[in-house]
């Protein structure tokens, strides 16, 4: 036990810093064959964070563990928005004044109840993931044609996207970021397939369920980039990137990490994720979503309403594992 706990440590580790190393290769790598650094950071940046929930989602899904790759998206938001960004608040206030983040929290409320809906079924069809993967295609098409639009007609000013551009590597060689792309790309599968494998070995081993190891150790584990991203853009007085990460990494999950449950292993799932965990997602989101837009259109995300959010994630735990061995 105490050697797969270890591999699970590790693995962890190892597939965040591989993560962040792939998409520091291939930032820097789409930057020196000419890509607009807007665009890459609107999305290989963007999706950095993601990474780790990706891999993890097609590494169980083609084990057969598909209740671990939805609880690890559905764990993953409720991660992000109750502990990372409760945590973040209560280092820091949030004040936010990005449209393009006024916007898609609306959305994010509408994409979380979509998958809410599709799983209320207790059954993750191949359709459904499709859709999905569609909506996450249409939402970066989308976003990137709006941004385009606005560069040419105005120099952007919106702070989210101009510090999305910001954290694009610059005066990094085509050789190092080659090398740091194929080390991702070979740590990235490795390391997601033995904390898959290590994560079930230990969930049996207490009596633990395939979605609650998803919804707990692996999502607070793949949630880490965020937490670290968030916490580095407030040092450096960035809030809209704070909360822009939390955000779009939030879409990301629902719309090609969850969708690809499906697309590789559609079928049923535990019901307790979709009577249970789903629908608690969906409230943690529209949460949020009230915290954001209170008080006469005041973007702000104050130490209370941080305190708010992580009472929200303990009770949530408290929830999972006081139903555990019923």
């Amino acid at each position: 036990m105490f050697i797969q706990i270890l591999i699970l440590l590790l693995s962890l580790i190892t597939l965040v810093w591989s993560a962040d190393k792939f998409v520091f290769g291939a930032s820097a790598l789409a930057r020196n064959l000419g890509i607009s650094p807007m665009i890459i950071g609107l999305t290989i940046v963007a999706m950095g964070s993601s990474a780790p929930e990706i891999m993890i989602a097609v590494t169980a899904s083609l084990q057969g563990n598909v209740d671990t790759a939805v609880g690890n998206a559905i764990g993953s938001n409720i991660t992000n928005i109750a502990l990372v960004l409760g945590l973040t608040a209560l280092f820091h206030p949030l004040s936010v004044s990005s449209t393009t983040i006024k916007r898609e929290i609306p959305l994010i409320l509408v994409v979380t109840a979509i998958a809410t809906y599709m799983l209320a079924n207790s059954n993750f069809s191949f359709n459904e993931g499709l859709i999905l993967i569609i909506g996450f295609v249409l939402y970066i098409a989308t976003l990137l044609i709006v941004t385009l639009r606005r560069s040419k007609q105005n120099p952007i000013d919106d702070k989210m996207v101009l510090e999305a551009e910001q954290e694009v590597p610059d005066g990094v060689s085509t050789k190092h970021s080659v090398i740091w792309l194929v080390v991702g790309m070979i740590l990235l599968p490795l390391s997601a397939s033995f904390l898959v494998d290590s994560s079930i070995f230990i969930a049996k081993a207490f009596g633990i369920s395939d979605l609650v190891i998803g919804l707990t150790v692996i999502a607070i584990g793949t949630s880490l980039p965020e937490l670290a991203a968030s916490i580095m853009s407030i040092i450096k007085k960035e809030d809209d990137l704070a909360l822009g990460n939390i955000i779009g990494s939030n879409i990301f999950n629902i719309l090609a990490v969850l969708s690809l449950a499906g697309l590789i292993a559609p079928g049923d799932i535990d019901h307790a994720a979709a009577v249970r965990d789903a629908p608690f997602m969906l409230a943690t989101t529209f949460l949020l979503f009230i915290l954001c837009f209170s008080r006469g259109g005041k973007f702000r995300i104050t130490r209370a309403k941080g305190l708010l959010l992580l009472a929200v994630f303990i009770g949530y735990q408290v929830l999972l594992f006081s139903q555990i061995n019923r």
